[in-house]
């Protein structure tokens, strides 16, 4: 490789490995060490997790302003069938988006980390709470999702290893995790650009179709007053 171009490369990859392993844990260390999070190398059984058969609207607001999400269960009901789920738990309202980056380049914007709306719990921790089911009193996981391009049936817990039919363009909503692929749980992220090194790597399952001007001012801190399932709740298939 001509070393005049490996230059910007690394730096791109040292920017995505420090800004995102989109888990939003404090330090490398307490991203590394997925192993103290229970359960979080074992997803809930699929047969136990909600399905999205078609799509859903979805709108949140933020500071008193609508956004609209489409979401995709024909290409990704398992994981477009958690978040409808957990909207309509009400799961998401009051929440913190705890991460948003921007430079040095549009990046993403996440929330959805349910500990963010206790008061007790302190902001260094923002980032590394997950869904815990009342059914079970256990945090819900989800596997990494990606349905490949050609295929109709999706790939599980294996990333990078298809061409997704849902890419990461700007408004692509997807799930966070941690370094473990069948770790995402409630966190997701809204795309602020086109992340095509993303791709295969983390499930989109929507995508915003009104609002974007929204999410660009997003600001760390802002709160997601409420999030509402406005179309498609009957497509939510319960376990």
């Amino acid at each position: 490789m001509n070393p005049l171009k490996f230059g910007p490369i690394l730096r791109r990859w040292v920017m995505v490995l420090s800004a995102l392993l989109l888990v939003s844990c404090t330090s490398l260390s307490s991203v590394a060490d997925t192993s103290s999070i229970p359960g979080a190398q074992s997803p809930t059984p699929m047969a136990n997790l909600p399905r999205l058969n078609g799509d859903a609207t979805v709108v949140l607001t933020v500071n008193d302003r609508p956004i609209t999400i489409q979401v995709r269960g024909d290409a990704a009901p398992i994981t477009a069938g958690n978040f409808v789920d957990l909207v309509n738990r009400g799961v998401y309202d009051g929440t913190i988006f705890h991460r948003v980056v921007r430079e040095p380049r549009p990046f993403v914007v996440q929330g959805g980390d349910p500990q963010t709306k206790d008061p007790s719990v302190p902001p260094q921790r923002y980032g590394t709470g997950s869904f815990i089911d009342p059914a079970t009193n256990r945090p819900r996981y989800i596997p990494l999702e990606i349905l490949g391009q050609g295929s109709d049936t999706p790939t599980y817990s294996q990333p990078g290893k298809v061409s997704p039919v849902l890419n990461h363009r700007r408004g692509a909503v997807a799930m966070a995790r941690s370094q473990l692929p069948d770790s995402a749980s409630a966190q997701f992220y809204i795309a602020l650009d086109q992340l095509d090194f993303l791709d295969g790597n983390y499930a989109v399952f929507g995508y915003v179709t009104e609002g974007m001007d929204v999410v660009d001012t997003i600001q760390q801190g802002d709160r997601l007053q409420s999030a509402k399932v406005v179309a498609g709740l009957e497509n939510l298939q319960q376990p």
